[in-house]
């Protein structure tokens, strides 16, 4: 079985107020000719973050207006997707509100958040209590990289050099700031960070010989542990990436059962090429085939037997 951890859908209304995403965004026909043509058995619908609550005038009315119209695909194509609500960030006393609206009447089994919400990331108080029942209902959390005013574009904003490496950084200083906060010690939720967590598994040695430098002087404090014993909790995924080097190293530091296969569409819409890349990956097939959709089948059948 293939399950598509990073994909995309966009209603109309999210599209027409957003500066970026095309129509093509919205054509969920598209979507399933493709992930048939690429044996495909289920995909994850999660948000791309995009900048339409500026108009819409917040993230509570766009986390319904996404979450309502998901629910219409899902209950349309039950077989073929996973709905991951996304809640209103900007307004903490409705993110529960919301979430329990979306799993108990919407048919939601995941939960959608950026990696920062104007600098604010998920290190920050108001996401425990989410942290806490993703827990308590075993809902894996996809984390897509914040794209509007990620970390770095106050200094530098080019339309190439932002998505290429600041949303990637926005990312990794996400999974960093949990690390240091000392969230992801004691955190059992899951959590799935986009494009490998952001730089994380190029970062291995550095982070650990780093902290030991700086543990020596006093410098840093405690974490109870190195770095990388700590960021080996998350999970990851490919996002689209058709580098077989890349997914190799992302394998190599998490293990093959933390790393789960995504194709980033429509943003990248060659699926098959992604799909080929692990299969091609010198690990045993069982890997491979967590990998391509095990991983993920294990995590919703883990919610589905709660009682």
């Amino acid at each position: 079985m293939i399950i598509d951890s990073h994909s995309h859908w966009l209603p109309e209304e999210i599209i027409t107020n957003a500066h970026f995403f095309s129509n093509a965004w919205g054509d969920i026909e598209s979507q399933i000719k493709a992930m048939v043509e690429a044996g495909i058995n289920q995909a994850v619908l999660s948000y791309p973050t995009t900048d339409a609550h500026l108009k819409l005038g917040g993230l509570d009315r766009l986390a319904r207006i996404y979450n309502d119209n998901i629910a219409k695909i899902i209950k349309r194509y039950p077989d073929k997707f996973i709905g991951a609500a996304v809640l209103p960030a900007d307004n903490p006393s409705q993110m529960l509100d919301e979430l329990k609206r979306a799993t108990q009447e919407l048919g939601f089994k995941a939960i959608s958040l950026a990696s920062s919400y104007n600098g604010t990331y998920l290190d920050d108080s108001r996401f425990l209590p989410i942290f806490r029942e993703a827990e308590a209902l075993r809902l894996p959390i996809f984390v897509h990289s914040q794209i509007i005013d990620p970390i770095g574009v106050e200094r530098v904003k080019d339309p190439l050099l932002t998505p290429v490496i600041e949303y990637i950084f926005d990312t990794a200083i996400c999974v960093g700031k949990l690390l240091m906060a000392g969230i992801l010690k004691d955190l059992e939720a899951t959590l799935i960070f986009g494009y490998f967590g952001g730089a994380l598994p190029f970062l291995e040695h550095r982070f650990d010989t780093t902290y030991q430098m700086l543990r020596g002087m006093n410098f840093v404090k405690d974490l109870g542990g190195l770095p990388t014993e700590f960021l080996k909790k998350i999970y990851v995924d490919t996002g689209g990436d058709r580098n077989k080097a890349n997914i190799d190293i992302a394998v190599s530091f998490f293990g093959a059962s933390h790393v789960v296969w995504g194709s980033d569409w429509p943003a990248k819409k060659d699926i098959s090429s992604g799909i080929k890349a692990v299969q091609e990956l010198d690990i045993p097939q069982a890997d491979k085939d967590k990998i391509l959709g095990g991983n993920l089948a294990q995590m919703f059948s883990a919610r589905s037997e709660i009682p």
